[in-house]
């Protein structure tokens, strides 16, 4: 198995950020310890190396807990009506809008324009934005990460049916093909080219869907353009690869992640945040990653601007508005999110940064495996922001059902139940919209 690189015990425990809020002691803080919700375990080794650094210096305990994403939610909200919600926490765009406007989270603004460690300037904007609140501009989370999407392909299975590997000039057409042919050649060994989910949705059909110049929430975050002639076309996109790909009974009963893990898909696509379990993975030599493919509208052979995206998103640091100790709670995700704390967290391979132009070390982190996919696509395609509404839920979950894309998703040889669920769509997002 490959060999992640590590940085030793020694060299975090000598990083120090010069901002005023990390500079720190024990005598500063009224605590022990501090609690920490999370909910990506693959994630948990890097954080607590990074928070252990912190607690040198503070002298304040960290004790990261990881929570499975749906107990995470349900157990935050549970805490916000109860009053006892963790420290420190993430915040996710799903529900960032509904916590910030029911005041349930510490208000950053006085912390961060006394903290020389953090300007706010250095951080990718959208996340900045999906942080803040828009009524009054407060400050709510921190970026903590941001991160892209690419294609993972087993090069195993692409050598055992003689299919030439994804290269950057590949189109949705070409994955389609792609996943024709390995389909066809290993339906006798229960292989698939692809595998695709409606629950991988950012790191999915989303970018076919904005390849093809469809919008699945308009940018002012007030509508949609799914049922426009340009997001039929990149569902119809969809509907094509789903036809040569595994079908939704078999996903649902094992899981795309699985399908490729256990060699019973060619490709997946997904996102940078789970890199680590791939690379973990004891067939982790067979796999590599290349840039999603592009939607050639223009029809000249080429990638011309906005025929090649990729959705981004990032994780908020975020306290709780009642935690006992305000000033810990912060002073540790100042830490988080400093230019110090960021390269920890790109060098340890927990996932890129939420400041911009510190990730490429995260493209390093993981020795034999090439991730520059992830970043190249911010250089040579075009990101858009995962799509967010007050509250995505609602619409997104509306989606994944019967009359929105479940009957064509299982049915991908009829034709015309895309068009029909692209037309639905557009209303269950908009009356979506009107209801929030």
């Amino acid at each position: 198995m490959m060999k992640m690189r590590k940085i030793t015990a020694l060299a975090l425990a000598s990083v120090m950020v010069v901002g005023s809020s990390s500079m720190v002691s024990a005598e500063e803080f009224s605590v022990s310890e501090l609690q920490v919700n999370i909910w990506d375990n693959n994630q948990l080794a890097g954080l607590q190396e990074i928070a252990d650094a912190w607690t040198e210096t503070s002298g304040v305990k960290v004790n990261i807990n990881v929570v499975d994403w749906d107990n995470y939610w349900t157990l935050l909200e549970a805490g916000a009506s109860g009053g006892d919600m963790p420290d420190v926490f993430w915040m996710h765009s799903n529900t960032a809008q509904m916590y910030m406007e029911n005041d349930l989270l510490l208000n950053l603004d006085e912390y961060i324009e006394n903290d020389d460690a953090i300007d706010l300037a250095n951080y990718y904007e959208g996340i900045v934005e999906l942080y803040t609140r828009a009524d009054n501009g407060v400050h709510y989370a921190i970026p903590k990460d941001h991160d892209t999407i690419a294609l993972l392909y087993n090069k195993a299975l692409f050598d055992k049916y003689g299919v030439d590997y994804p290269t950057d000039e590949w189109t949705w057409e070409d994955l389609y093909e792609a996943a024709k042919t390995i389909t066809e050649a290993g339906a006798d060994d229960g292989v698939y080219g692809m595998a695709m989910n409606t629950s991988n949705n950012q790191d999915g059909w989303y970018n076919v869907v904005y390849d093809y110049g469809g919008q699945i929430i308009t940018d002012d975050h007030k509508g949609t353009t799914i049922g426009s002639d340009e997001g039929k076309a990149g569902m119809e996109m969809v509907r094509k690869i789903l036809t040569v790909s595994a079908p939704q009974t078999v996903v649902a009963e094992t899981g795309t992640d699985s399908l490729f893990q256990s060699g019973l898909t060619a490709m997946i696509t997904q996102g940078s945040w789970m890199v680590k379990s791939f690379y973990d993975s004891e067939n982790s030599a067979d796999y590599a990653w290349a840039m999603l493919p592009y939607a050639d509208v223009n029809g000249n052979g080429t990638c011309d601007e906005g025929e090649r995206y990729s959705a981004y998103n990032g994780l908020g640091w975020a306290a709780s508005y009642n935690t006992e100790d305000p000033a810990a709670a912060y002073s540790l995700i100042s830490f988080f999110c400093s230019e110090e704390g960021q390269k920890m967290q790109s060098e340890l391979g927990v996932t890129m940064a939420g400041m911009k132009d510190m990730s490429d070390d995260f493209v390093t982190a993981f020795d034999g495996m090439d991730l520059s996919p992830f970043t190249r696509i911010e250089e040579e395609g075009s990101l858009y922001f995962r799509p967010y509404t007050r509250n995505t839920t609602v619409w997104e979950d509306a989606l994944q059902q019967a009359g929105g894309f479940l009957d064509p998703w299982q049915n991908p040889e009829d034709e015309e139940l895309m068009a029909t669920a692209c037309d639905n769509a557009q209303k269950i997002i908009e009356d979506a919209i009107a209801a929030e």
